[in-house]
């Protein structure tokens, strides 16, 4: 079995406080009225096969500059990170305050977004990660109890609240990985841990297994055979793609080593 550094994460962010004189869907807010930029509240994250979710918040004084130092640094330690709406949301939320932190950060993080794989792949009724969840039968996000939280959070220093907020980045992060395990076995995997662990691109990209079966051929557009592979391990059951010279060398490997 590979051990893949899979990392399942959360962040949960403040809200801009400024000046403005009404409300209303298209008024517009000049980034001059901002008087306090958001910030990023806390995170929380697990990896893969560990049960332990950690967690880190701001500081006292609502500065998240001491746990971005420390999560960046267990962001750069997975091979693979999963987030809802991650790629549009968090990550461009770590990074962008980590530059105005001046930390370093990676400029290309390898990422599944758990959101786009559920609105490319399927047609739920709602795409939101708690949506998902109940319809799966996998678990449910905390309720919060809307806007009052926050406010509580930023505008008063509220630790109880703060407590609050951190479990429900935790459930979030739980709930995370249980739809993920659910939607991967239909969806193509990303990245090839086999290769990453010096193994073979006929290998099972997710758990490097041989034993595998062909569950189609067809041809591209353009003439090229393909043939998609599934592990035969019942844990794993992922779908894959080869070309015809790394099937080819699949069947030269079986050969060698005597497997049907």
């Amino acid at each position: 079995m590979i051990n893949k550094k899979r990392l399942f994460f959360d962040i949960e962010t403040s809200f801009n406080i400024g000046f403005f004189w009404r409300s209303g869907w298209k008024e517009r807010i000049p980034p001059e009225n901002i008087i306090q930029e958001r910030a990023i509240i806390c995170i929380s994250w697990k990896w893969e096969g560990e049960d332990q979710v950690h967690h880190l918040t701001w500081d006292r004084n609502q500065c998240d500059k001491k746990m971005l130092l420390k999560f960046m640094k267990v962001l750069a330690k997975a091979d693979q990170s999963i987030a809802h709406n991650g790629d549009r949301f968090d990550i461009k939320w770590l990074r962008t305050r980590c530059l105005y932190h001046r930390i370093p950060a990676f400029p290309v993080y390898q990422t599944i977004d758990t959101l786009k794989l559920s609105k490319s792949g399927f047609n739920f009724n709602s795409n939101k990660l708690d949506y998902i969840a109940k319809f799966l039968k996998v678990g449910e996000k905390m309720a919060t109890g809307g806007i009052d939280l926050w406010k509580n959070i930023v505008l008063n220093n509220d630790e109880e609240a703060l407590e609050t907020m951190v479990e429900y980045c935790d459930q979030d992060v739980i709930v995370l990985e249980a739809v993920y395990n659910e939607l991967k076995p239909y969806t193509m995997p990303k990245f090839n841990f086999a290769v990453l662990a010096g193994g073979d691109k006929f290998e099972c990209p997710e758990c490097g297994a041989t034993n595998v079966k062909v569950k189609k051929r067809y041809v591209t557009v353009m003439g090229t055979p393909r043939i998609n592979l599934c592990c035969k391990d019942h844990r794993c059951n992922t779908n894959y793609v080869v070309n015809n010279a790394t099937y080819m060398k699949l069947l030269e490997y079986k050969i060698r080593n005597g497997i049907k």
